[in-house]
């Protein structure tokens, strides 16, 4: 990169990581939670099954980091997102066990009259 810049950044203005709010923990929330900790330690030279690319724009998976998440439905909120994602009418398929990410999940606003 040109100027002493990684990933679009100067140096020291980003710490590395792409925090990430989810809107909505329904099942391709669940899908993507469980995904970004099944793939957190892929290797980049390895090719990995329902990846494209380990490595993004000098991004791992494991420098996505959860930091807020919002549902209306009253039996996720609450709870942390790692069991919000199972929680409710969800439905998708588990395949990992999601640790305690340490993010509740709040109540979002309700416009449709569902929650």
């Amino acid at each position: 990169m040109k100027n002493g810049q990684k990933n679009g950044h100067k140096d020291g203005q980003h710490d590395g990581k792409v925090r990430v709010a989810i809107v909505g923990v329904g099942n391709c929330a669940s899908s993507l939670v469980q995904g970004i900790h099944y793939y957190r330690d892929a290797s980049t030279k390895a090719s990995v099954p329902g990846l494209m690319h380990v490595n993004l724009g000098g991004y791992h998976v494991r420098d996505i980091e959860f930091v807020a998440a919002f549902d209306v439905d009253k039996k996720k909120v609450g709870l942390d997102l790692s069991e919000a994602i199972f929680a409710g009418a969800n439905n998708t398929v588990k395949f990992t066990d999601v640790p305690k990410i340490g993010v509740k999940v709040q109540r979002g606003m309700t416009h449709d009259g569902i929650g």
